[in-house]
């Protein structure tokens, strides 16, 4: 960071006493009184240790030369160098490496792409291979451009030889393989054409309402890319059979009218070399060196197909990082790279293990966080870059008081020049963390890009019928929000809306809903349910809004999303209670369903305005999106969001069992129950600290969803013992509002023998007097001993000086 002046706290066990004074910022300003400037902190909340940890810096590099002396492949790498790449130790002899399986180990940051490019050159310039012999398999068409262009520019290669080279996506070089061996069947790739298919037979199946296209899917992908028959899917219950009879459809309706999907591609392509032994030996006898970038993205069927083609000469080179492997969900197995040695007895294993990217402070950060997964390849990483800077940390409230420091801390940077909206990237765990920040970037009119479906929380198919019952207790005559509502009464949306605006037009009423009660078709029972919504709408004319969505959600919505059912959980349903709990959050701000709905009806105006510009033409903006998204990315500044327990670990990593849909059952398939969700949970917050190049900025809202959280344990491990982090973790979630916050876990042992002999001490502290909450905070300082008031942490209301009898310790 250019010129940094970040005031920090002196002592670490005071920060939560001088974050929470910045909860008073907004009662301040209309008492006229000056607002506190941003707090950051060197540490998280509940460090252990004090010290930053820090990688240790790489040895200067001498140059390519200068170690290729006398060697007879030295040109070649004083010609690089000439270029301007200089390559280190390990990354020439992962670019000399001629015969035999090769794994890579390339952490964040490594050179990876150069190590490819450069190793592609050697082999045509120095090993004389011919180009079209070179296999270079990516995983996006971007990457495979990108690598042709650079080898093209190679001292003594030349464009020709570089598009002869074979440098392709998987999918590319395989469908490029079926359309030469007379596989005509269009692409049927439009994720908008195959949700609406789906649809339909979902429609006719009974189950529109209950499950997304997108997930079933993605189902039917987990199945097929463990090259598992869609016809083994599971039957057990009504709504398998039904899930499976939708998908089956859906294969069927492909075949009949000459389609393939991406899946397809892969699936099609294996059968093909599996049946004809020929066309295997030809891919085997043209295709001498194989290379697959991004290896610990690679599932089962992509495994399966690049051992085939390698199985004779077995010349594979493979570059990935087992830290960095997050997209499970996909099929990626870390165990491809773990067991490397297993599958190609004797292969030589580099490890590139010096960062160019980021300092060595976010360098260090990464390498505390991931050292405490068990499951990894023993690697740490160096850094080539000083800086006085380090990664800093604050513990906001929740996630509105996150989302406006957040964009306090970006504005501010702004405004004193230190750094364009450009710089800055904003990472979360799922596109449901996003919704406080986007609200907060559209009220500032600041520009930002969201990599995400471009929608707002109240926009999804999910919350609307929740938002649409609301509008109704207001505005009975909202023709639009009745037929949102419809489908939870388990009525068609257009014979409904039909029927109301017929009897409407013959009889009009205050509230239209009412004539469903005519209605011949519907039975008894069915009416008897329209009267209790109707007589639930309209008490939520005097309700608060997010009791009104706690009510709502009581009486029927959670029982009609079949997220209540806690013996029935998945992934799918986990999500929709987490939009819904976002919903609360968002409308905990706000003391009428007027005031809420006007406020939604402002940011989906701002939305619409804001997604008819065009930021990216300026490349001046503020870039928003999961961490998943950003990984193969880099930042000159991140903020990592919702750093907390439930958020990052995702709450289904903290009890995946319950998670029936977490687990396929798959033949090779990995579990990802107990340490295992909880270790690629971790490497996904690995990734997020490794995409910063200058500044990394982490916050870990004290309340998550309404409910009190704790710091993220990934990083309480990175500032302690893995067993401190597990026992804090506890104490937050079973501590009183924020008290168990407030104590680091050094001094929580103290506590807790304390507690244990008995002995107790009394100490000054702040009481908030409000009935019902139980919020207390010590005071620590003279500054806080002299004030008369303060603003309770967690309902906002004034707090009293008083006394608090704790264990001594």
């Amino acid at each position: 960071m250019k010129g940094s002046n970040k005031p920090y706290a002196v002592r670490h066990d005071e920060q939560l006493d001088d974050l929470m004074e910045d909860y008073r910022d907004e009662q301040a300003e209309a008492e006229g009184e000056d607002t506190q400037p941003l707090r950051l902190f060197k540490l998280p909340l509940g460090a252990v240790e004090k010290r930053i940890p820090k990688a240790a810096m790489a040895p200067q590099a001498e140059g390519a030369a200068s170690r290729a002396t006398n060697a007879p492949d030295g040109e070649y790498f004083e010609r690089l160098e000439e270029q301007g790449i200089r390559l280190n130790t390990a990354q020439i002899k992962a670019v000399r490496h001629h015969n035999g399986p090769l794994l890579t180990l390339a952490g964040a940051g490594s050179g990876k792409t150069s190590v490819l490019v450069c190793r592609t050159g050697y082999l045509l310039a120095v090993r004389q291979a011919e180009a079209s012999s070179i296999l270079l398999m990516t995983f996006s068409t971007k990457a495979a451009a990108e690598m042709r262009e650079r080898i093209a520019q190679l001292p003594g290669i030349g464009g020709m030889a570089a598009k002869r080279i074979e440098a392709r996506t998987f999918h590319s070089f395989f469908l490029y393989m079926l359309r030469r061996n007379g596989v005509r069947e269009e692409i049927f790739g439009e994720t908008i054409r195959q949700h609406i298919l789906l649809k339909q037979f979902m429609r006719e199946a009974g189950i529109s309402d209950s499950q997304q296209p997108e997930t079933l899917l993605a189902l039917l992908s987990s199945y097929k890319m463990n090259l598992v028959d869609p016809a083994e899917l599971p039957e057990k219950s009504e709504a398998e059979r039904k899930t499976k009879e939708v998908l089956l459809r859906y294969e069927a309706w492909k075949r009949e009218n000459g389609k393939l999907d991406f899946d397809d591609i892969l699936l099609v392509a294996y059968e093909m070399l599996k049946e004809r032994p020929g066309l295997l030996r030809s891919l085997q006898q043209r295709f001498r060196y194989v290379m697959v970038d991004e290896f610990q993205d690679t599932n089962f069927l992509q495994y399966e197909l690049v051992k085939m083609i390698v199985e004779p000469h077995r010349n594979l080179m493979v570059v990935g990082d087992d830290d960095q492997t997050i997209y499970s969900f996909n099929g990626a197995r870390s165990e491809f790279i773990l067991d490397f040695e297993k599958t190609y007895p004797g292969a030589k294993v580099i490890t590139l293990d010096i960062n160019y990217r980021s300092t060595s402070a976010i360098v260090g950060l990464g390498n505390a966080i991931i050292r405490h997964n068990k499951k990894r390849r023993d690697k740490t990483l160096k850094a080539t870059k000083q800086s006085e800077t380090v990664p800093q940390y604050m513990t906001p409230f929740n996630t509105n008081d996150e989302a406006v420091r957040a964009l306090r801390y970006i504005q501010q940077e702004v405004a004193e020049d230190r750094r364009t909206y450009g710089d800055f990237a904003i990472l979360y765990r799922a596109n449901s963390n996003n919704r406080a920040i986007i609200e907060q970037l559209l009220e500032q009119d600041v520009p930002f890009v969201e990599f995400g479906d471009g929608k707002l929380l109240y926009e999804q198919r999910i919350v609307r019928p929740v938002i649409d019952h609301m509008r109704l207790a207001l505005y009975r005559r909202d023709f639009e929000a009745m037929e949102s509502v419809l489908p939870t009464l388990y009525i068609a949306r257009e014979k409904g809306m039909t029927f109301i605006r017929q009897q409407d037009a013959l009889r009009a009423k205050k509230g239209p809903l009412i004539h469903l009660l005519s209605w011949p078709e519907l039975k008894e029972f069915q009416k008897e349910k329209v009267k209790e919504r109707l007589l639930l709408i309209k008490s939520l004319v005097a309700m608060k809004p997010v009791d009104a969505i706690v009510q709502l959600r009581r009486s029927f919505y959670d029982n009609y999303l079949e997220t209540a059912e806690k013996q029935n959980v998945t992934q799918h349903k986990e999500m929709l209670v987490e939009m819904l709990d976002e919903l609360e959050t968002s409308a905990g701000r706000f003391d009428t369903l007027e005031a809420f709905l006007g406020f939604i009806d402002d940011m989906l105006e701002k939305s619409g305005e804001h997604a008819r510009q065009k930021h990216e033409d300026n490349g001046n903006y503020v870039t928003l999106m999961t961490i998943h998204r950003s990984k193969g990315l880099e930042f000159p500044v991140v903020l990592l969001l919702g750093a907390s327990e439930g958020s990052l670990p995702h709450s289904s990593s903290l009890d995946p069992e319950r998670m029936k849909d977490s687990q396929l059952h798959l033949q090779g398939a990995v579990a990802q129950l107990g340490d295992d969700a909880l270790e690629e949970e971790r490497r996904l917050a690995y990734v997020a600290v490794t995409r910063a190049k200058e500044e990394l900025v982490i916050s870990s809202p004290a309340q998550y969803r309404r409910k009190k959280t704790a710091v993220s344990r990934f990083l309480l491990a990175a500032f302690g013992s893995a067993e401190t982090a597990k026992t804090a973790a506890k104490e937050f979630k079973r501590g009183g509002a924020l008290s168990g916050v407030r104590v680091a876990p050094s001094s929580m042992s103290g506590g807790v023998r304390a507690a244990q002999e008995g002995r107790k001490e009394t100490v000054a502290a702040w009481l908030c007097k409000r009935p019902g909450c139980k919020a207390w905070m010590r005071v620590t300082t003279a500054e806080d001993a002299a004030r008369s008031t303060k603003a309770c942490p967690l309902c906002g209301k004034p707090m009293e000086k008083g006394t608090r009898e704790v264990p001594a310790g």
